[in-house]
């Protein structure tokens, strides 16, 4: 899962960035209302992590300006401002939920799963397609029962394209849902390329007999088919 995190105070910043690493989710971070929209305009999140006390314009100002572009990215607002009046606001303006400050990490990462598996798994935590079956929350994924040895890219890739099956995904889609920020660094896809052969040959899906495969669409993207 894709999460930024727009937050102002260095060390609960970093403290979140690291624990949800931790986790296998790809981590982005803001600190302020512009560099949150940099990052918004750019790209698109499973999860925000709001803060509402932000130097300048508030994180409601983010909520707002999120509502009124239409971007529907899920939201959790985490805030030492815990009055009933803030919260209130906050899901009016279309937040998710509200986690007030302090909080233990292992609940945040519990509400992040929640709000992906409700908005875009309709409460599963499980992708099955043919003899394919993919254990969301723990990033497994099997054929026929065996677990296939997959890397952490391999992983998001194989489940970002099942999270879209028989949909063409654009390969900048698909980088930019992987790897982020770290594809700026590149000017080429032969980065996907690699992981995409990797995904399909021997000890994967092809050995595997798995009955979807990875269809390239040439110079646009990829899909997940049934064979």
């Amino acid at each position: 899962m894709k999460v930024l995190i727009i937050e102002d105070e260095e060390e609960m910043l970093q403290n979140m960035k690291q624990t949800l690493e931790k986790e296998d989710y790809l981590i982005e971070t803001a600190t302020d209302y512009d560099s949150a929209f940099l990052k918004i305009g750019v790209y698109d999140y499973d999860c925000i992590l709001l803060d509402i006390s932000l130097p300048g314009k508030s994180g409601l100002e983010i909520l707002k300006e999120l509502k009124k572009r239409g971007i529907s990215d899920g939201v959790i607002i985490v805030s030492a401002k815990n009055s009933l009046d803030d919260k209130l606001e906050g899901l009016h303006l279309g937040a998710d939920d509200y986690l007030p400050k302090p909080f233990h990490m292992a609940e945040l990462n519990a509400r992040i799963k929640a709000i992906f598996r409700r908005r875009n798994l309709q409460g599963d935590t499980f992708i099955e397609i043919e003899n394919l079956k993919i254990d969301i929350e723990n990033r497994i994924a099997f054929v026929e029962g065996e677990e296939l040895l997959l890397n952490r890219k391999e992983f998001d890739i194989l489940f970002y394209l099942a999270s879209n099956k028989n949909r063409l995904v654009n390969k900048t889609a698909l980088a930019e849902y992987v790897w982020g920020d770290h594809i700026d660094q590149t000017d080429s896809f032969d980065f996907i390329y690699s992981q995409i052969k990797n995904l399909r040959k021997k000890k994967k899906l092809k050995d595997h007999q798995a009955q979807v495969e990875v269809k390239a669409i040439y110079g646009i993207g990829y899909k997940l088919v049934s064979l």
